[in-house]
């Protein structure tokens, strides 16, 4: 999707927010005229029907169809990992972008494993953005340049776009993210993020309450929000979100750090993550609360926490068996099944 940015850059988010479609009912009536008529009890197949009738309403298809999924992997430094709030040195984030690239990571395998499109994004991670505890993130240009990087995410067509990230210090911003938006302290939402030890946890903590106290009064805004405290990994997948539901494409979240790009967008307009599902619930930090938050019930709860789009593509796969079942499944009249006895 070719983005354009004409005046002040958040303006133009805001104009591009207003424009954006909503649900094809008559789409989803279609799926559920022809769930009645599938050899199977009504409702039997559980949250597969349901899942098949949000796609339905977000292709705008009557038969939806999972052909062409793609991971998209954003990759972005921060500057508050100066701060020691990672068991990792910032060095490891372009290392797994070159083990990406030989396969050697736990997201190609599953990409493999349900024949899911790959890609993965480099988001100046030469520059890691400002230390939140005492600059922005970015300035508002920046932000919205980042925005509209991840909006070219689906450029080449995907009919399912499962949103992933990687960046050392990344669950720190998110947590700052989720803090500023819903109130709680830091403490409720800081994890451990890549195994911080009982020390790097308080660091970690300390970094989040420094940052809200710095940013405090300009935070009622949520791209303020996002500008200041996030980072470009947040900031291109919001873009992301934002150009596939303009595009009519389905949005499959991963975890804590994706949540948090989907937060923002929740909180300017709640119907802006209608599109979307969570892909897992992340063991990482309160992400639990922060699905209830976005009215998010995740696909799968497996207790992982490693980022990388690896929640989201495992979804992607029970998607995919849920278009696939609906659409290949014969009806009663063509399986010569006896329907529902009346009476």
């Amino acid at each position: 999707m070719a983005a354009s940015f004409s005046g002040l850059p958040f303006d133009d988010i805001r104009q591009m927010i207003r424009e954006l479609p909503g649900p094809d009912m008559d789409a989803v009536a279609a799926v559920r005229e022809r769930d009645a008529r599938l050899t199977k009890p009504a409702g039997s197949l559980g949250r597969l029907e349901s899942l098949v009738e949000w796609l339905a309403a977000w292709q705008g298809r009557s038969r939806p169809m999972v052909n062409r999924p793609v991971v998209c992997v954003f990759a972005g430094n921060h500057g508050v990992a100066r701060r020691g709030v990672s068991a990792y040195p910032q060095s490891v984030t372009r290392q797994m972008l070159e083990n990406f690239a030989a396969g050697g990571a736990a997201i190609n395998q599953i990409c493999a494993a349900f024949d899911l499109g790959f890609k993965v994004f480099d988001l100046a991670l030469d520059v890691p953005t400002g230390d939140i505890t005492c600059e922005d993130a970015l300035d508002e240009r920046s932000c919205v340049a980042t925005m509209a990087f991840g909006m070219e995410a689906i450029a080449g067509g995907t009919d399912l776009l499962c949103l992933g990230e990687l960046g050392i210090a990344n669950t720190t911003v998110a947590a700052a993210i989720f803090a500023a938006l819903y109130g709680g302290g830091a403490a409720k939402w800081v994890g451990r993020g890549t195994g911080l030890d009982d020390a790097g946890l308080a660091r970690k903590i300390a970094a989040v309450e420094a940052a809200l106290a710095h940013h405090g009064p300009h935070l009622k805004d949520p791209l303020e929000v996002l500008r200041r405290l996030g980072g470009r990994e947040i900031a291109a997948s919001a873009g992301a979100i934002l150009a596939a539901r303009a595009q009519r494409i389905p949005v499959v979240i991963d975890g804590y750090v994706i949540t948090a790009a989907a937060a923002v967008l929740h909180a300017l307009e709640p119907t802006l993550v209608d599109h979307c599902v969570a892909g897992h619930c992340s063991a990482e930090g309160a992400h639990a609360e922060a699905l209830a938050r976005i009215g998010k019930k995740p696909v799968l709860d497996l207790g992982m926490r490693l980022g990388e789009g690896t929640g989201a593509a495992l979804a992607a796969g029970i998607i995919r068996a849920a278009a696939a079942c609906h659409n290949n499944m014969a009806t009663f009249d063509e399986a010569g099944v006896s329907g529902r006895s009346e009476g």
